[in-house]
């Protein structure tokens, strides 16, 4: 089997095996489209369930417990404060985290003496803190003053880097997708948002550009001089790099997907690290959806912007109608020219310089 998938990459590489991934983009658009859309309608309709260190609050955790039936918490609050809806989640095998909305100092000293009673451990196991919205409104501020530098810093530099203002722009809007997708699914989930959520999401920008940079670094190289030849287009020699960068782009998202799956599945849910559940699912779905990105988008999108300029548009309608043309010969030597549809599938050969030569055939046979 490895053998069969390292002579599937290697005829990947060569050109002997091609996918049309650039010539389906619209496939590729539509079902972006519609995956931003459905994460922009539970975002607007559901919206993040934020922690307590974005909407503040007073927090409590018993150590210790010998049982984690949540019921025992929320009865011991609602004893303090009836009107309270506490959040409760359990700490490992042998705590209980309780939050609740800001309480008075009486009440945060009664809530506490509760919860020791209720699961029978001395008061000292059980603490508490207080976290003010303001801590989450400036959290919230620096996230968003970040990515905003982020972005930028990315724009300069791809812009310079690849001599081209069309990759970064594709790159950047290839990151929104990544970012809206991972967002909307972490609202459907419904897992808090805490500030290694944040962290989460500002390390999947850093893999997905990553990504779409080793893409568009080959789709650079194949691409250099080829307004200079006649035998493939623009958009032909992109899709080359496309599927010469597959296999490494799948191998590389499978390395890192595996110890992320690791912490969230058996960290999160078998040993109950919250902290790591948080971090690890935005990483696991931010990290697949940038693999999907950077090959079926990034790149579509950067040939959809390169092809509306004029001399590459002029090229690649130039090099069509040569492919178009066929000499047809009948029976008694005279020739005539007539015009077949173009795939749009780079032909076997082309990207090793040979040049599909008109055919010919007699005509009545």
């Amino acid at each position: 089997m490895a053998a069969g998938f390292s002579q599937w990459g290697n005829d990947l590489h060569t050109g002997r095996r091609s996918y049309n991934v650039v010539g389906a983009r619209r496939r590729f658009y539509l079902a972006s489209a519609i995956m931003v859309l459905l994460a922009l309608v539970v975002l607007l309709t559901r919206g993040f369930n934020l922690g307590i260190e974005f909407r503040g609050g007073s927090e409590f955790t018993v150590d210790g417990v010998v049982t984690q039936n949540q019921e025992i918490a929320a009865d011991a609050v609602a004893s303090i404060a009836p009107n309270e809806v506490p959040r409760i989640s359990t700490l490992g095998d042998s705590a209980i985290r309780v939050q609740t909305a800001e309480l008075t100092e009486a009440q945060v000293g009664d809530v506490r003496v509760a919860l020791a009673d209720a699961y029978e451990v001395a008061s000292t196991q059980v603490t508490s803190s207080f976290i003010g919205p303001s801590w989450g409104k400036d959290v919230s501020q620096k996230a968003i003053t970040g990515l905003i530098v982020f972005l930028v810093l990315v724009a300069i530099v791809m812009t310079l880097y690849f001599r081209a203002w069309r990759m970064a722009l594709a790159a950047i809007l290839a990151l929104f997708h990544d970012l809206i997708i991972t967002a909307g699914v972490y609202a459907a989930i419904g897992w808090e948002v805490t500030p290694a959520t944040v962290i989460g999401f500002l390390t999947i920008l850093g893999y997905s550009i990553y990504d779409t940079v080793v893409v568009f670094d080959k789709v650079r190289e194949n691409t250099d001089d080829v307004l200079d030849q006649s035998r493939t287009t623009y958009a032909e020699q992109a899709n080359l790099a496309v599927n010469q960068t597959l296999v490494r782009s799948i191998n590389t998202s499978i390395v890192a997907l595996l110890p992320v799956a690791s912490i969230l599945f058996i960290g999160a849910f078998i040993l109950g690290a919250g902290t790591l559940r948080d971090i690890s699912l935005a990483l696991f779905v931010g990290m697949g959806v940038g693999t999907y990105s950077s090959i079926f988008l990034a790149t579509p999108l950067e040939v959809t912007l390169r092809q509306r300029e004029a001399k590459t548009a002029a090229h690649t309608a130039k090099i069509l109608e040569a492919r178009s043309a066929v000499v047809v010969t009948d029976e008694t030597g005279a020739s005539t020219t007539t015009a077949l549809a173009f795939t749009g599938h780079l032909q076997p050969g082309a990207h090793q310089g040979h040049q599909a030569q008109p055919r010919k055939r007699k005509s009545g046979r």
